[in-house]
């Protein structure tokens, strides 16, 4: 039995929590400067080309993830979790500092845009190894009667990170020029993300190496842990969860990204609000989602993690379509109303699956097999829910079509859902049991870690 002190486990939920920060402060800030880049890198192209090239960009970072993962994940099962994160929260944020310093398309023509595509390649291949190996270390190190709880502080930081982002760039939008902003303003939210950097690298540089991958050493000191070896352990033995996993990720992954992707350029594109009023609205439900969201992990630490995402997948199914006739009334209150209705229906994933999915695979696979099957599912069905929201908004001509992705992800979700194991209140598979003193879990259950 393992027993965890207070103190690092509170460095482990900023140290991770913050990794995760950085990648969703990128998400933020590139979404919502993505006409400004356009400006300054594709200035040859019409308006609308403009948008598409940058936000085709944009997606190439979400089709280099499943690669970072396939090389970081097995990585981190073979020389251990922290290395592995130290590595990834550098590269990440080097990444996104990197474009803040990139010369525009006035400066050295074509150039820039293929510079930019390179700073977006390196940040998605390291954020492909990132979010698994997080999501590993954070629940290797939690109490298992608290890992809903404890984890669950691994989505605060994706929701902070989004709004800092987002409303950095609205801060800068309202109070510069069209001029400043393209000239030098649209620099200032990336050029963040190297202190950021270099935050999360203090941080991770004084934990420790998690319990479980500690008694795998003990027990397998000189096991030889390869790609091809723990690709030919996961066709083998890990079906089953791979499958569970990926439907999982599925459900968590539209909902969220039709809240923060969509939505905005939904509200303002084809409902006729503002850019600021639609951002606005987002900024304020993703904030009251930060409130709730420790009190949703807290509640599937006691009644399980299944009732709660399948309460999620039956909301998905019967409230989709309600949440968007809801947003089509037109007004300010009805639109707030209806986007915080989709976004309490991602909030019981949110909550709940990064204690979830870790515990689908054992011990020496873990880190290898969620970070292939999350970054897998996120980049076929999360990073083109707005490709494939706003496509059915143009076949459909109705304004609610976006709707039915949501209710076809509860479908898909409810299934996984139902082949899922429930893991809460006990230990990790092939981990031993890893508690709190009473005195350690009193003072979790009264407060957060410290952040």
């Amino acid at each position: 039995m393992t027993v965890v002190r207070l103190g690092d486990l509170r460095r482990t939920v900023a140290a991770t929590a913050v990794g995760n920060m950085i990648e969703w402060f990128d998400f933020g800030v590139y979404s919502f400067t993505a006409v400004t880049i356009g400006r300054v890198f594709f200035p040859e192209a019409s308006q609308s080309a403009q948008l598409l090239s940058s936000f085709a960009t944009f997606a190439a970072a979400f089709l280099v993830r499943p690669l970072g993962g396939l090389f970081f994940g097995p990585l981190s099962d073979r020389i251990g979790r922290k290395r592995v994160l130290v590595f990834t929260v550098i590269t990440m944020s080097l990444g996104t500092f990197a474009v803040g310093l990139l010369p525009g398309f006035a400066q050295v023509g074509v150039w820039a845009p293929v510079l930019l595509l390179l700073a977006r390649l390196i940040q998605g291949f390291s954020t492909g190894g990132e979010y698994g190996s997080a999501m590993t270390f954070i629940t290797e190190h939690s109490p298992d009667r608290r890992r809903g709880f404890v984890a669950s502080w691994l989505e605060f930081g994706t929701l902070t990170g989004f709004v800092l982002g987002a409303s950095l760039v609205t801060l800068l939008t309202s109070v510069l020029s069209t001029a400043d902003l393209d000239s030098w303003g649209w620099r200032i939210p990336f050029l963040v993300a190297g202190p950021l950097g270099l935050v999360g690298l203090y941080l991770r540089l004084r934990l420790t190496e998690t319990p479980a991958f500690e008694h795998l050493e003990t027990r397998a000191p000189k096991r030889s842990a390869g790609l091809r070896r723990e690709a030919k352990e996961l066709v083998r033995h890990q079906r089953r969860p791979l499958l569970v996993c990926l439907g999982l990720v599925l459900v968590l992954n539209v909902p969220s990204y039709m809240l923060t992707a969509y939505l905005p350029s939904y509200l303002s594109a084809q409902l006729g609000f503002s850019q600021n009023t639609s951002l606005i609205v987002v900024v304020v439900v993703l904030v009251i989602l930060m409130v709730l969201l420790q009190f949703a992990g807290r509640l599937s630490d006691r009644v399980g993690r299944r009732p709660v995402m399948m309460t999620g997948c039956v909301l998905l199914v019967v409230l989709s379509v309600p949440a968007f006739l809801i947003i089509q009334q037109r007004t300010v209150v009805a639109v707030f109303f209806g986007t915080l209705l989709v976004g309490l229906m991602y909030l019981c994933f949110d909550s709940t699956e990064p204690g979830t999915l870790p515990t689908l695979f054992p011990t020496r696979v873990r880190a290898g097999a969620l970070s292939i099957t999350y970054n897998i599912s996120t980049s076929l069905f999360g990073g083109t829910t707005p490709l494939v929201a706003a496509a059915l908004v143009d076949g459909t001509h109705s304004l609610i079509a976006p709707a039915f992705l949501l209710v076809a992800a509860g479908l898909v979700g409810g299934i996984a859902v139902y082949f899922a194991p429930e893991t809460a209140r006990r230990p990790m598979p092939a981990a031993p049991p890893v508690v709190a003193t009473e005195e350690e879990a009193a003072a979790i259950r009264g407060g957060a870690p410290a952040s």
